[in-house]
């Protein structure tokens, strides 16, 4: 009899306290998070994932290649969008404004050269893009509307991200004799920053600029990159990050130079189809180098 009394008193306890377990698990710890039904912290607490240690007499073969990404190809645009911030983005921020803000809070460091050599922090970056010129306004008569002078004026352009739609990697292409495989791994990642203003004749002046270097090979860039998930149009739920995209190679883009005697870029002796075709050959001629080591 007692037996069954304290089987009794178990699950009245129990049924009493159902409501409010479920009411727990239901609702968001935040009483104001009304776009999620689950606690979403996996990408906010994941870390990349160290490299391989790689011994120098391990590598038997090794050459630099660099080379170009294009967000505006449709297969690149997960590192473009979104480019609203204002709006609700599902918690994605796209690749240049995840770097600038780690920038920013200092977690991560930027550099002047692609040997990664010249520290560029973040103020000096901040200044470069938000620009401020003095130009001459014309002054007209409100009656004749001819002009009768000018005065001077201090425009000041604010950097936009949505104008940075271009990197470029620095890789080494290496072979470990341990496996006999070639391997790649990323050096480090520039920005472009395609600026463009008006001038004082009204014709629209665009150029490139060379925005930084990050270290990709710094864990703390990774970490930084790896908290980020990118978008995927098969599954919204997928957590690739940037960090996976770039250790998977999940992105297409092109050669623009690889380490020769010369130092020179493909654009400086080739153009058109052309370059398109140095770059291809190029790219099979490294692929190639594993197979060739095999006989059959």
């Amino acid at each position: 009899m007692k037996k069954l009394l304290f089987c009794l008193s178990l699950f009245a306890f129990a049924v009493s306290n159902l409501p409010a377990n479920a009411q727990s698990i239901i609702d968001a710890d935040d009483d104001h998070n009304f776009n999620n039904f689950y606690e979403k912290t996996l990408s906010k607490t994941r870390q990349a994932i160290p490299y391989a240690f790689l011994r120098e007499d391990d590598v038997v073969w090794e050459t630099i290649v660099w080379r170009r990404i294009d967000f505006r190809e449709k297969f690149n645009q997960f590192f473009y969008f979104p480019i609203e911030t204002e709006r609700n983005t599902q918690g994605r921020v796209n690749l240049i404004n995840t770097v600038m803000a780690a920038l920013k809070d200092g977690s991560i460091e930027a550099f002047d050269d692609e040997d990664l050599t010249i520290p560029k922090d973040y103020e000096k970056i901040y200044n470069e893009l938000n620009r401020e010129r003095q130009t001459s306004i014309p002054i007209y008569d409100p009656e004749t509307d001819e002009e009768i002078g000018s005065r001077d004026t201090v425009i000041r352009e604010e950097f936009d991200p949505a104008s940075v739609y271009t990197i470029r990697l620095k890789e080494s292409w290496y072979i470990d004799k341990q496996d006999t495989r070639q391997k790649v791994r990323i050096l480090g990642l520039q920005f472009i920053y395609n600026y463009c203003r008006m001038t004082d004749d009204g014709d629209n002046n665009c150029q490139t600029v060379s925005m930084f270097w990050i270290p990709m090979n710094d864990m703390r860039v990774r970490n930084a990159l790896v908290k980020m998930p990118a978008y995927d149009e098969n599954n919204s739920r997928a957590v690739r990050s940037y960090d996976d995209i770039f250790v998977d190679r999940f992105f297409d883009s092109y050669v623009d130079r690889v380490s020769n005697r010369m130092n020179r870029t493909i654009a400086s002796y080739l153009t058109g189809t052309d370059a398109i075709l140095e770059s291809q050959r190029i790219e099979d001629e490294i692929f190639n180098i594993e197979s060739d080591m095999w006989e059959y």
